[in-house]
C-alpha cells in the first residue's frame, strides 16, 4: 500500500486490507498532528532516521516510563540524525498536557481513528475493545522500515533502539 489513507478508504473491511509489515517494506504514509497542532508527513522525513513507536494511552504507568525514557535519551538517539514520534489515539489536548508535564521534547501523534496504527499492525480492535499496541519502528532515510519492535519491554526498549540505530548505521 502506498499514500495516505483515510477511513473512507479501508471501509467496514479494514483488516481484509491491512498486511503485515516486515522489514524492508515501504512505512506507511501518514500525515498526523501533534501537541502544538503541527501536522507531521513521514515522507517530510525523508533524509532522516525516524524512531515512531505506538503506545496505548498518555498518563499510564508503562506509557509513561517508556515516554520518560525516550525524553532521557532524545539526545542520543537525535545524534543519530533520527527524529523520534510518538503515536497512540489520545486526542492533541492530552498529548498536549502529558508532553507537558514530562517535558517530552519529541512529537505525539495524534491518531484518534487508529488507522495508522492499524496500517503497522499496532491496533488491537475488539469491536468492544481498540487500543494501541506497544510496538516501534525504525524507518531508514529513504522511508523503508529498518527494524520493527512487536513485544516492547519499556525497561529496555529505548536501550534497543539506540543501539539498533548504531547497527544500522554502520551497516
Amino acid at each position: 500500500m502506498s499514500g495516505l489513507i483515510n477511513s473512507k478508504q479501508l471501509g467496514k473491511s479494514r483488516s481484509a486490507c491491512i498486511k503485515t509489515l516486515i522489514v524492508g517494506d515501504p512505512a506507511p504514509e501518514f500525515s498526523l498532528t501533534d501537541q502544538h497542532n503541527r501536522v507531521h508527513q513521514l515522507k517530510a522525513y525523508r533524509g532522516q532516521w525516524v524512531v515512531v513507536y505506538f503506545y496505548p494511552r498518555d498518563e499510564t504507568p508503562t506509557c509513561t516510563k517508556e515516554a520518560c525514557q525516550f525524553r532521557d535519551n532524545s539526545n542520543a538517539i537525535t545524534s543519530k540524525q533520527a527524529v523520534i514520534l510518538g503515536v497512540s489515539t489520545d486526542n492533541m489536548a492530552k498529548h498536549q498536557k502529558f508532553a507537558t508535564r514530562y517535558n517530552l521534547p519529541f512529537s505525539l501523534l495524534a491518531d484518534t481513528d487508529g488507522l495508522v496504527a492499524q496500517r503497522y499492525g499496532a491496533l488491537l480492535d475488539l469491536k468492544i475493545l481498540r487500543f494501541v499496541k506497544r510496538h516501534s519502528f525504525i524507518i531508514d532515510p529513504e522511508g523503508v522500515v529498518a527494524k520493527i519492535y512487536r513485544n516492547v519491554n519499556a525497561d529496555v526498549h529505548v536501550d534497543q533502539v539506540i543501539n539498533d540505530l548504531n547497527q544500522l548505521q554502520t551497516q
